[in-house]
């Protein structure tokens, strides 16, 4: 058997009224918003008709009421009995076709915000020569309606609205408040608003391009709004738009850094009145460094009319936008490189988010984005050019123990260690099979520095003995080599792999059997260790390295160890602190005991 729902008809006033909207000043909005459509459905027809909105707020009503009235189309009877009191059901879509795109309500539950700051709501309405209509609305869901009397019919067609404020709500109904409310929703609607008498409406729509107006001229205009409104004097002002959205508007674009992890908001009116300050996912995930200020027709609001509905229409003028964007990048590329270099200082990390997939960005970032290399700033343009290759360190700590090392071998690196620059460097090898790519690693580095001659290698046997005694403990080994820069004792190499092998082996020896075996899975079946390698140029490792004495030198490799630890940036497990104080007090007391006996 089929059944009806039954609706608690009150419930859902209170749902929609108080749950769906963020603030009960979004009445104002709803307010406007009907008398626009109403006013722009005679326009449909009459294009020339001079619509007009005039309110009169509770300051001069005298019982703290508000009354909104337009020139609009108004109702009739049966549109009262059948629009009004039909939640969900609106006069846009039955009476002129949903398809319908000029109107900007869709929903019919615009009206039920009003309860939001009052518990009644009064509506008096005309329909072209029909007698004007009374519909009176109340909070708990019921309503009535009449026609009414002689004395009280409309001059004209349209409709007045009356709100009596509920307690605690009255504040909202002011003339100030109405003043700043409607100007802040519809200040740019094409036709006048008033409070009180007095216009809120006029003057030109940041979208707007007058002929007589110079582009200087619109400049500074554009850079006061975005001041008022954003906050920021703009890095520069791009104009965007899409067709397909019916979409008009500017681009400011800002002159600091922004988060990427925050999205960025962007103020958008839906038919020149004001949808929403703080619009998300307009622009591409990547088009954070902007604050976009635009007017669209074609694109959907969501029932509450404060974000933008996702669709595949929102999603094709995100890619229309982003492409305007985009465009604007090139051309300073071609047009004015200083200024591009500029924004790349402040914006690099959105242009390389566009880059990992672009190419014709890519050969922008190729060209003009300086990365951190071990001889000094260069683009990859450059890099290539003066070397013949690319060769790079993946990890920002890689390079910082590499750098100078490389470079007193006469080995030139890339720091490819920062977001996005090692998949910008796989891309520009893609697309030119015939570059050189050679990445750099820890392990890499000990086959470009010079090995001992044999005769000396054959003199390190108790040396090395030692050595694999005192830092083998550590989890460390000792290699020595010859290598610039001669004023560097010792150098601690560690690679990604053999840091992730030496975390797996310490892990396991904390945890029980059952973590222990599931991470043996992970280990590899040989025993990758970091290794120390000594600079047989440092004038002290060659006097280390003769020591007759293996406690002398076990304290001096511990030192050795410490300081290549802490030149290469890497953290301090707790044995390497014991290592560091036992190491540094055994030298203090050999000295002092060396200089008593003196």
């Amino acid at each position: 058997m089929s059944e009806s729902f039954r609706v608690d008809l009150r419930g859902i006033v209170d749902l929609l009224s108080h749950h769906l909207y963020t603030s009960p000043q979004v009445y104002s909005r709803e307010l406007l918003q009907n008398a626009v459509d109403a006013i722009t459905a005679v326009q449909l027809d009459r294009p020339e008709y001079q619509g007009r909105i005039s309110i009169t707020s509770g300051d001069l009503t005298g019982d703290g009421s508000l009354e909104i009235r337009d020139n609009g189309i108004g109702l009739g009877e049966r549109q009262v009995h059948e629009l009004l009191a039909t939640i969900g059901r609106s006069s846009k879509r039955d009476e002129l076709g949903f398809a319908r795109h000029e109107f900007i309500g869709q929903f019919g539950i615009g009206l039920l915000s009003c309860f939001m700051v009052s518990d009644e709501i009064r509506v008096s309405t005309r329909r072209g020569d029909e007698p004007t209509v009374l519909w009176h609305g109340r909070s708990d869901g019921s309503y009535a309606v009449e026609l009414a009397a002689a004395d009280r019919q409309r001059a004209e067609p349209g409709t007045t609205v009356t709100l009596r404020p509920r307690p605690g709500t009255e504040h909202l109904l002011t003339r100030a408040a109405i003043t700043r409310l409607a100007g802040h929703y519809g200040s740019q609607l094409p036709f006048p608003v008033t409070v009180d008498g007095t216009e809120l409406t006029g003057g030109t729509a940041p979208w707007a391009r007058p002929e007589q107006e110079s582009a200087a001229t619109r400049r500074v205009r554009l850079e006061r709004y975005c001041e008022e409104v954003f906050g920021f004097t703009p890095f520069d002002v791009i104009d965007i738009a899409s067709a397909e959205a019916g979409l008009n508007g500017v681009a400011f674009v800002l002159p600091m850094p922004a988060n990427p992890a925050v999205p960025a908001a962007h103020r958008v009116y839906l038919k020149q009145m004001l949808l929403a300050e703080g619009a998300e996912r307009l622009l591409p995930d990547w088009a954070f460094f902007v604050r976009c200020v635009v007017d669209t027709t074609e694109l959907r609001p969501t029932a509450s009319r404060e974000a933008l509905y996702e669709d595949s229409l929102l999603a094709a003028t995100r890619d229309a936008l982003g492409d305007r964007l985009r465009g604007w990048l090139l051309r300073l590329g071609t047009g004015d490189p200083a200024r591009l270099r500029s924004f790349l200082r402040v914006h690099h990390l959105g242009v390389k988010a566009i880059a990992v997939h672009d190419d014709e960005m890519l050969r922008l970032v190729e060209e003009f984005w300086p990365m951190e290399t071990n001889v000094g700033p260069l683009t990859l343009a450059e890099f290539r050019a003066r070397y013949g290759l690319l060769r790079f360190t993946p990890q920002l700590d890689e390079f910082r123990q590499l750098a100078p090392v490389a470079a007193a071998q006469g080995l030139a690196v890339l720091n490819a260690g920062y977001v996005y620059d090692s998949e910008l460097i796989d891309r520009v090898a893609t697309l030119d099979r015939e570059l050189v790519v050679e990445p750099l690693r820890a392990a890499d580095l000990t086959t470009h520095l010079e090995r001992l001659d044999v005769a000396d290698e054959g003199s390190l046997g108790p040396f090395l003995a030692t050595a694999d005694r005192v830092l083998g403990r550590l989890g460390c080994d000792v290699l020595v080599r010859s290598f610039e820069p001669s004023g560097l004792p010792a150098l601690y190499l560690l690679d990604e792999d053999t840091a992730f092998q030496v975390d797996v082996r310490s892990t396991r020896e904390q945890v029980d059997e059952t973590w222990a075996a599931i991470l043996g899975s992970f280990q590899s079946a040989t025993d990758p260790r970091p290794r120390l390698i000594l600079n047989h140029r440092n004038p002290l490792v060659r006097q280390v390295l003769t020591l007759g004495e293996p406690e002398l030198t076990g304290m001096c490799l511990e030192g050795l160890y410490v300081q290549a630890l802490l030149l290469g940036h890497h953290p301090l497990r707790p044995a390497d602190t014991a290592v560091l104080n036992q190491s540094f007090l055994g030298l203090i007391g050999r000295a002092v005991a060396a200089g008593g006996a003196a």
